[in-house]
């Protein structure tokens, strides 16, 4: 049998992408390293190489997912037309992580998680508040926002977005998330000197 020799980030991409694939149809809990390594045909010592432990794996797969829907939202803003509150409105319905990753983002909100679920949100709002900056400064060109510092801006606004939504980070009563929604709108035109009702259309992604 020939023994096929690969790069050690394209062998440690492999296993984090067989882990994410097995984590979401299998579920994390059960799922064990030796399902990633039989799934990939690999020695023990191959995959013990690249990750400690099966929570280590966890953490990679989160980033990867982190990666690729920060790839998407940036790929999107390239083909978007509009204004900058037409492109806006895309891209936070594009922004959801869970679409397809429920069941592996789904286990952050366990006990025991909160740590790697707060470092998801983090590497989130870092990867993504660029993206959402671009289009405060468009804004900002067009007329329609006003605000000298898009970047801080933007940070506010998903880590408000993200924090004080997610029931993962504070069991949050529905009181707290319907009065929160109904409130982030007027919030966010505040900050940016927007238009009254510029960002209603926020209570129907909510």
């Amino acid at each position: 049998m020939v023994r096929i020799t690969k790069k050690p980030a394209e062998r440690r991409s492999e296993i984090v992408q067989a882990a994410r694939r097995l984590f979401q149809s299998k579920e994390y809990d059960k799922t064990t390293m030796q399902d990633v390594m039989d799934d990939l045909g690999i020695a023990k010592g191959t995959i013990y190489y690249y990750f400690k432990s099966k929570e280590e794996l966890l953490e990679a797969v989160i980033e990867n997912i982190v990666d690729e829907n920060s790839e998407l939202m940036q790929s999107s803003l390239k083909e978007m037309k509009g204004n900058a509150l037409e492109k806006l409105r895309i891209l936070i319905g594009e922004g959801n992580m869970a679409t397809n990753n429920g069941e592996i983002l789904e286990r952050l909100h366990q006990p025991g998680n909160s740590g790697m679920h707060n470092r998801l949100l983090a590497a989130a709002l870092i990867k993504q508040a660029p993206l959402y900056a671009e289009l405060i400064r468009q804004g900002c060109q067009e007329g329609i926002f006003q605000t000298d510092t898009p970047l801080e801006c933007a940070e506010f606004i998903l880590a408000a977005l993200q924090f004080l939504t997610d029931q993962g980070i504070y069991p949050w009563t529905q009181e707290d998330l319907i009065r929160r929604a109904f409130a982030f709108p007027g919030l966010i035109e505040a900050q940016l000197k927007a238009a009254p009702g510029s960002f209603r259309f926020m209570l129907v992604q909510n």
